[in-house]
């Protein structure tokens, strides 16, 4: 079962809470502004985003060559494209600012628009390494869409960033 298949399910429970007032439609497209946070939905999305992250750490640490990893069919446009939009961008120690002030958002909000409908889940949040020389670690990580994970982490592959790592 894919994990949007698993939100829906949550979504469709007995027990999810819209706001005062307001009834979950049948068969209704989701609009996150109309319901209350959900301990259940919550705790998916986390696990869902750690076991992206494990997995991913993984592969990369064990793979004698990272820059041969296919993360997705696009690969190619999405690396050229993020290099195009972010030459100077250092992949290899990402300060959160790049990613999470008002005036980064908006340099990303079109690089990200640009792989809706294209990339599934591009808009996932997925946990990001800042220090690529490092694991996954409650000071080493972040949140950042999916479609960032996948520039920033090519780049890295493709730039040498992500060899010789430690395994897990």
């Amino acid at each position: 079962m894919s994990f949007l298949k698993q939100v829906e399910d949550v979504l469709e429970a007995p027990g999810f809470v819209p706001r005062a007032g307001e009834a979950a439609e049948p068969g209704s497209v989701f609009d996150a502004t109309k319901y209350v946070n959900q301990q259940d939905l919550e705790h998916m999305w986390a696990t869902k985003a750690f076991q992206h992250a494990e997995v991913y750490y993984k592969l990369i640490s064990s793979f004698p060559d990272p820059s041969k990893l296919k993360l997705t069919p696009l690969d190619n446009e999405i690396y050229s494209h993020f290099r195009d939009l972010f030459p100077d961008f250092p992949v290899g120690l990402v300060r959160e600012s790049l990613l999470k002030t008002e005036e980064s958002k908006e340099k990303w909000r079109p690089f990200c628009n640009a792989y809706d409908k294209r990339i599934d889940d591009h808009n996932f949040g997925t946990l990001l390494r800042l220090d690529a020389t490092k694991d996954y670690t409650e000071d080493n990580t972040i949140f950042a869409n999916r479609i960032q994970f996948y520039a920033i982490e090519l780049a890295r592959n493709r730039e040498g960033h992500n060899r010789n790592l430690p395994k897990p």
